[in-house]
């Protein structure tokens, strides 16, 4: 049975097999043709699913994982290695500076000319210390073209101690000047030799000063400040100045208010006005108070303040009292790099003889001594950093003063028997002023062995009653250079400029009709180099260089400057 079966099934499977050959050659004679597909193939992405890091089983029996725990059978080993002990880097030290506490310096130049300055500073005990500055600066001129002399000299002497205690510490000071000019500057070519034969314009002021300071650890009061200084000339005039100021905290619901108090009292008084007719007196009393509070938050710092003043005019028996602002703010808008500040302030500055002198001395001793007040002084800027090593300042500010002082030159008294009749010396002019400034400023400290510092103001007047802001320049710029050559060499320079300036001549007389005529003031540079080597810890020698481009300026009218001018000099350190 089973051999039929499978003789069966191979006779089926031959006759398939020729039956499927005879439909194969009857069906190879098909055409190829042109297919078109109409619409293009636009392939897509299916959504992708995670795979289950553990899939869910359906499985009636779920096997949980089991915790493998790894054990370390650690094996001690003995070792022989013995590491080499570290040694340090040699570094080659500095030689330490070695730092003096007294200084005397001499030098010579041009002109006849004598720089000498002394500085002692001796430590009593770990708490106590005395020190004294002389210093002396003379020439005896010789102008070219300066009819009569012009020489000067400058003395100026300090002593002080200081002494610190466990809860205050405290400074007196003693200070005492003497100062010698001439009256040279005559108006050419109204003089000549014979007209200045035997004229002498010699003048000379002297100054004592003795003040203290107390300065307070964790008191109501901070410090104190006590000041008397008496100035006075060669003709008579004589002038009192005592100024006394504290600060201290006031609190107010936990926050703290810094007050300012201060005493003003001036009297002095010349013999003669200017034109002999009677003395000048005058004096002026003046107290003053000044709260402010400071807020600090985030960037911004504000300072709210105010100062008020009470003045009595003792000679003219007047009183009038004072109100200033004292708004200050700065904010950050990029860190150190740029700064926004600004500011409305004023306040009453008091006049003297001794300022006034200090900043030209040839003013003659019949002046009109006045305070100035100062409405307000407004003023917007920006500083910050451009580097490490280079900040930059810049600023605009309105100025408003009432009865502002102003240098203008005396007339020429024909037939006037003092030295300064000879329109050679100045008066004092008050006037009220409107000030528009713009200045700027930049700083390079690259290192301790060079810096650069470069300023340039402009100034805008606005007079009410003279014609002129009298000897006030429009331009103003300075230059400060220093430069540590080598460990021995050192130089620096200094560079200033003044713009034109405006003043007025007039000459009166019994035949001669007054008549002002206004002159102005050419601009300047001068110029200044100096060059030093240290010899050794203690020596140093050095030669200066002044108006290194031999201008011959007139800083005040008539009064023409030295020309180009040398000294050299040495300094000696030592200690007792």
């Amino acid at each position: 049975m089973l051999k039929s079966y499978v003789l069966n099934i191979s006779l089926l499977l031959v006759c398939f097999v020729g039956w499927s050959q005879n439909r194969k050659q009857t069906n190879d004679t098909i055409d190829t043709q042109v297919v078109n597909v109409v619409k293009p193939y636009t392939p897509t992405i299916s959504d992708a699913f995670k795979i289950k890091d553990i899939p869910n089983l359906e499985d009636n029996v779920n096997n949980q994982k089991k915790d493998v725990k790894y054990n370390i059978f650690s094996i001690p080993v003995a070792s022989t290695f013995t590491p080499a002990k570290g040694k340090a880097a040699k570094v080659d030290k500095a030689k330490p500076e070695v730092v003096y506490d007294n200084y005397a310096s001499l030098g010579f130049g041009s002109y006849t000319s004598i720089l000498g300055e002394l500085y002692l500073n001796q430590s009593i005990s770990r708490s106590q210390t005395i020190g004294g500055y002389l210093s002396h600066h003379s020439s005896q001129g010789g102008i070219d073209e300066v009819l009569v002399d012009d020489d000067f000299s400058k003395t100026y002497l300090n002593v002080n101690y200081k002494q610190q205690l466990r809860d205050l510490s405290f400074k007196i000071d003693s200070d005492f000047g003497y100062n010698t000019y001439n009256w040279y500057g005559l108006p050419q070519p109204l003089f000549d030799e014979a007209a200045v034969e035997g004229l002498n314009v010699g003048h000379s002021y002297f100054n004592f000063d003795l003040g203290g300071e107390v300065n307070f650890e964790e008191a109501l009061f901070k410090n104190v400040n006590v000041d008397f200084r008496y100035f006075g000339d060669d003709f008579s005039s004589s002038e009192s100045h005592f100024l006394v100021n504290t600060e201290f905290d006031i609190p107010v619901q936990d926050q703290q208010i810094a007050t300012e108090v201060y005493i003003d009292f001036l009297s002095g008084g010349f013999d003669a006005d200017f034109f002999n007719v009677g003395p000048i007196n005058y004096g002026n009393f003046t107290v003053g108070l000044a709260p402010s509070y400071q807020l600090l938050q985030d960037d911004l710092t504000l300072n709210l303040g105010a100062e008020f003043v009470y003045l009595n005019d003792t000679e003219l028996s007047k009183s009038k009292f004072y109100i200033y602002p004292k708004i200050t703010a700065s904010y950050r808008l990029v860190d150190e790099l740029l700064i926004a500040y600004g500011g409305v302030e004023g306040g009453l500055q008091q006049n003297t003889y001794f300022d006034f002198a200090k900043e030209n001395p040839f003013v003659s001793p019949t002046l009109l001594v006045a305070p100035t007040d100062q409405a307000y002084d407004a003023y917007l800027g920006l500083k910050g950093k451009l580097s490490n090593s280079v900040s930059y300042n810049l600023s605009g500010k309105y100025i408003a003063e009432n009865n502002k002082a102003l240098f203008k030159s005396n007339p020429l008294l024909n037939g006037g028997l003092e030295p300064y009749h000879n329109g050679n010396s100045y008066q004092i002019v008050y006037d009220d002023v409107s000030t528009i400034a713009v200045s700027g400023g930049l700083n390079v400290d690259v290192n301790r062995n060079f810096t650069l510092g470069i300023k340039g103001s402009y100034f805008n007047y606005s007079t009410d009653n003279q014609e002129e802001a009298w000897n006030l320049p429009e331009l103003e710029g300075s230059l400060f250079m220093d430069y540590q050559i080598s460990e021995s060499w050192f130089a620096g320079a200094s560079l200033y400029y003044a713009g034109s300036r405006m003043d007025e001549f007039l000459e009166e007389g019994v035949l001669v009709l007054p008549a002002p005529v206004m002159v102005e003031l050419d601009s300047y540079f001068d110029i200044n180099l100096h060059v030093g080597y240290h010899i050794n810890d203690r020596f140093s020698a050095y030669i200066k260089g002044n108006n290194i481009t031999n201008q011959e300026y007139q800083k005040w009218m008539n009064y023409q400057v030295q020309g180009i001018q040398f000294l050299a000099g040495a300094t000696y350190k030592f200690d007792f």
